[in-house]
């Protein structure tokens, strides 16, 4: 059963930074697309950033840059480093892994960026 267990968001002021961890465990951790997501309140939930098993890199919009997605295959663990945060990325910032038909979501960490 696969697993994703998010870690390391919080409170921070506009321009610092934040680095989230997931966690996967019950999967072939290597063979995935791992993706981070976010989600504010009344808003979609949308694409931050995914990485392939070959580790090519895509990110949505204005945060390359700002934030950038790595995996530690030998630890089962994807990162998102979030560095000059702005009062617009507050969100409840998820974890998701891809491959083939299955699409596994953690629980969600929030983010809060405010002064």
């Amino acid at each position: 059963q696969v697993q994703l267990v998010e870690s390391g968001g919080g409170l921070v002021q506009p321009g610092g930074s934040l680095r989230l961890s997931c966690a996967a465990s019950g999967i072939t951790f290597s063979k995935y697309v791992m993706g981070w997501y976010r989600q504010s309140p009344g808003k979609q939930r949308d694409l931050v950033a995914r990485i392939t098993s070959g580790g090519t890199i895509n990110y949505k919009g204005s945060e390359e840059g700002r934030f950038t997605i790595s995996r530690d295959n030998a630890k089962n663990t994807v990162y998102l480093q979030m560095n000059n945060l702005k009062v617009e990325d507050t969100a409840v910032y998820y974890c998701n892994a891809r491959f083939a038909t299955e699409n596994a979501w953690g629980q969600g960490t929030q983010v809060t960026v405010s002064s």
